[in-house]
């Protein structure tokens, strides 16, 4: 299975053939040296998201015990 890239606009377009169900409606699109297109499906980063933030204990303490180094414990 093939496609070729056409020019719509000010964009270049390449189509999914039928034969591929996508999972999502966005993709993030990323290039690699040699070439290859890779689509990605878009996925919210929980890391940013302020329901997950407060419901999860995101504060850390040493493996070992012993005072922390740094600023391992973000200030509130």
């Amino acid at each position: 299975m093939s496609v070729k890239m056409r020019k719509v606009g000010n964009s270049n377009t390449l189509t999914v053939p039928n034969d591929i169900k996508p999972i999502a409606k966005e993709f993030d699109v990323f290039q690699g040296r040699d070439g290859v297109i890779v689509y990605v499906p878009k996925h919210k980063n929980p890391f940013h998201d302020e329901t997950f933030i407060k419901s999860h204990n995101l504060k850390q303490s040493e493996e070992f015990g012993g005072p922390l180094i740094g600023e391992e414990i973000p200030k509130d």
